[in-house]
């Protein structure tokens, strides 16, 4: 299965998740043309080389309507109130006074840009204007009613009222839209986050001083694994954090996989850490692997009950689901309920078993276990096409037709 896994341990932000696809296509320059070549009105693309703590990897640049801005400078102007959301203390600030100086006239071109604001829907009309495939548009929409379903409980309005800054919006749109592109061209069958490190302490905005994770950021992280980490500073911005949580299937740590590359999305600022997004991508097709068993015991459920518990199971993505029949206290009839997940979802299914049984503990352990690799492949009968399901492993090799599809070929002859 091909994988890839994002590791977030110092925050993530769009333009440092964007870099890190970058160099996982292998060819960072090519990257960027195409980019550049997506039509995203007055933004460009600048993919450039980078040094953290003596690591190599690349910083993603854009400069929007003329302004090399934040990501994270989005204003949000409601009808009397102005919200400067200048998030970003972390990954975008200039070290050097050369940089400063340029940061400043950015400022400048900012307040000149301050009567363009922009609405959800002035969004939509941008991302399906553009030459992208119907799902990019889809994930890049997605992302972003993320971001403005936050802003709107932060800030306590209707999504219909909330304004963003034209320039910080067609940064983040830039990011939104070539993380979109690239993760679409890399094609992973599953991706998998590192629990997120937000940072802590306190960021000051034109209007203000906020607690960190900023409180839109905070909306978007609810329901997945966070820590605040050793640095003090913003290191999870509301662009990033929409991000993971649209296109992550699992949070955890990296499993065993056979590596094919390694990108490096370098962010601006230097800490005694290296400022880095990392992503592999690889094989998880291993002969052997970890998984967690889930087991727990019931007595007073109906067959009705148990049956909808472990359809809901496999659905979320459970390896196996399989009931035992037990006897229990008082010489009560019962269920033995053993769900096999993996490792980085044991917390997932946990909350699942529990919701959706009557169950008030529930017993785990780690198993090694050996399995077959498996693929599919389409053949043509004289009924009809049908998938066929390959195994191989161990000097095995076991073929068997899926069954849904010789059923539906069955049926079309009756």
């Amino acid at each position: 299965m091909k994988t890839l896994y994002i590791e977030c341990n110092m925050g993530a932000a769009g333009d440092m998740l964007l870099a890190s696809l970058a160099e996982l296509t292998g060819d960072v320059k090519a990257c960027e043309d195409r980019l550049n070549s997506l039509g995203i009105p007055d933004v460009t693309y600048c993919l450039e080389s980078s040094i953290k703590c003596g690591i190599e990897g690349t910083h993603a640049r854009v400069v929007a309507l003329g302004v090399e801005e934040d990501e994270h400078m989005h204003e949000l102007h409601h009808d009397e109130h102005v919200h400067d959301h200048r998030e970003e203390e972390h990954h975008e600030h200039h070290e050097h006074s050369h940089d400063e100086e340029h940061h400043h006239e950015g400022e400048l071109e900012v307040e000149h840009h301050h009567h363009h604001h922009t609405h959800m829907s002035d969004i939509e009309a941008i991302i399906n204007g553009l030459d992208v495939s119907d799902k990019v548009k889809g994930d890049a929409l997605s992302v972003y009613t993320l971001i403005a379903e936050a802003e709107s409980k932060a800030h306590g309005r209707d999504i219909s009222e909330i304004h963003f800054h034209e320039v910080g919006t067609m940064d983040a749109v830039a990011d939104i839209v070539g993380v979109c592109v690239l993760l679409e061209e890399i094609a992973p069958d599953r991706i998998i986050v590192s629990p997120l490190a937000t940072g802590y302490g306190q960021v000051r905005c034109a209007h203000g001083i906020l607690p960190v994770p900023a409180p839109a950021t905070a909306h978007i992280i609810e329901g997945i694994p966070t820590y605040s980490g050793d640095i003090e500073g913003e290191l999870l911005t509301p662009t990033g954090a929409a991000l993971i949580r649209h296109f992550a299937d699992s949070f955890g740590r990296r499993p065993i996989m056979t590596i094919s590359k390694i990108g490096y999305g370098m962010g601006k600022k230097d800490f005694e850490k290296a400022n880095m997004l990392r992503s592999f991508l690889g094989e998880d097709g291993d002969e052997s692997d970890l998984v967690i068993e889930m087991e727990c015991n019931v007595d007073d459920m109906t067959g009705e009950e148990i049956g909808y518990a472990t359809g809901v199971l496999i659905e979320e993505g459970a390896l196996d689901v399989f009931t035992t029949s037990v006897f229990m206290k008082k010489n009560r009839p019962g269920i033995l309920l053993t769900c096999l997940v993996r490792p980085e979802e044991k917390e997932k299914f946990a909350r699942l078993i529990f919701e959706n049984t009557t169950t008030i503990g529930i017993r785990y352990s780690e198993a090694a276990r050996f399995r077959l690799s498996r693929r599919e492949e389409e053949v043509t009968t004289r009924l009809g096409k049908a998938r066929l399901k390959i195994s191989e492993g161990f000097g095995v090799t076991r073929v068997k037709p899926e069954y849904d599809d010789v059923a539906e070929l069955a049926d079309s002859e009756r």
